[in-house]
């Protein structure tokens, strides 16, 4: 058996912030690390499938772009990243040997400490970043910082394999640090990155419009639509669609792909550190707005008639304008020097 390269399994504030500060010898702030991957962001798409109701998916934190390699670059510790064709045990082993957490892009649904899930469409399809920290024999020691663990997970060799092969785009990717820190993190570069996620465009189609500041306005936009099909008014007039709508709303602000508060309140301690108390205070206040929506949403009764359903969109449609507001005061007042 290898020793566990680290011991510090703590629950954090946000899941792969805390990931990547374990694995870095808990040298870093959690804010930090979270602030140098990008932080926040918004994305939101409602998913729609044969036969089930339709699925409101907010990712509040920064997004498309992976959290380690952007985290690690720009805290200026070299790494590598390597894919394959199939799993390279040797390689995972080697590198556990000398010390350094591997970590692995998996399909989250292949985890059996996960479970079944309604969301397992989407689970599948979005990368989900484990760390390896130890073996013994065809055991693996696996850190996901899921469901408050503050141990790791053991699994089988074979069985991790499969979730590890799961996703499809992630496929057996490895990313492993190389070396000491390179110099010093730049603050305003990563700030910079973070701003123009918000201001756009993101990815550089056309569905940028669910992106930023403009995805913000369309949620506001289609929460407040009593019309058209795209109208959460008809989308979730069931009392399936409604309890699974607000449900979605509550994770996706508070537990899923974010820390509490829609990622706000952590980025606003980054920006302590960085030095911008102004741009602080004003996501610290978004933060609680987006709260104030997620507690709304899990709070409300799945079996309300169309006018509780109607003053309940209309008052999340409030907050959201509330928390744009906020969040386009912040950004104007944070550095805008070209990202990296």
């Amino acid at each position: 058996m290898t020793a566990l390269v680290y011991e510090d399994f703590a629950p954090g504030r946000h899941r792969e912030a805390s990931l990547i500060r374990h694995a870095l010898g808990s040298v870093h702030d959690e804010a930090l690390v979270a602030g140098m991957a990008g932080g926040i962001g918004f994305m939101y798409f409602v998913f729609e499938y044969a036969g089930r109701p339709p699925m409101p998916t907010i990712v509040a934190q920064a997004h498309p772009d992976p959290w380690v390699q952007v985290a690690l670059g720009r805290l200026r510790i070299p790494y590598e990243a390597t894919r394959s064709s199939k799993p390279r045990w040797n390689r995972v082993e080697a590198a556990l040997d000398a010390g350094a957490p591997v970590f692995c892009t998996v399909n989250r649904s292949g985890l059996p400490w996960h479970g079944p899930s309604p969301v397992a469409e989407l689970a599948a399809a979005d990368p989900y970043v484990v760390v390896v920290v130890g073996y013994e024999g065809d055991t693996y020691y696996v850190e996901d910082g899921a469901n408050g663990a503050s141990a790791p997970y053991a699994i089988g060799r074979e069985e991790f394999g499969a979730a590890w092969s799961g996703h499809k785009k992630g496929r057996h990717q490895m990313v492993v640090t190389t070396g000491k820190p390179a110099g010093e993190p730049d603050l305003d570069a990563a700030i910079a990155a973070t701003v123009s996620r918000l201001t756009g465009p993101v990815l550089g189609n056309h569905f940028d419009v669910n992106f930023g500041f403009s995805g913000m306005e369309k949620f506001a936009a289609q929460l407040r639509d009593t019309t058209t099909k795209t109208g959460w008014e008809r989308r979730f007039a069931t009392p399936e669609a409604f309890a699974l709508g607000t449900g979605r709303l509550h994770a996706c602000l508070e537990e899923e792909w974010t820390s509490s508060g829609a990622t706000r309140p952590l980025y606003a301690d980054f920006l302590d550190l960085a030095g911008h108390a102004e741009a602080a205070g004003l996501f610290r206040e978004s933060g609680r707005q987006w709260s104030r929506l997620a507690e709304l949403a899990r709070t409300a009764d799945p079996q309300t008639g169309a006018a509780g359903r109607r003053d309940l969109f209309d008052a999340c449609a409030e907050l959201v304008d509330g928390a744009l507001a906020l969040e386009r005061e912040a950004v104007g007042v944070l550095p805008t020097a070209p990202a990296e």
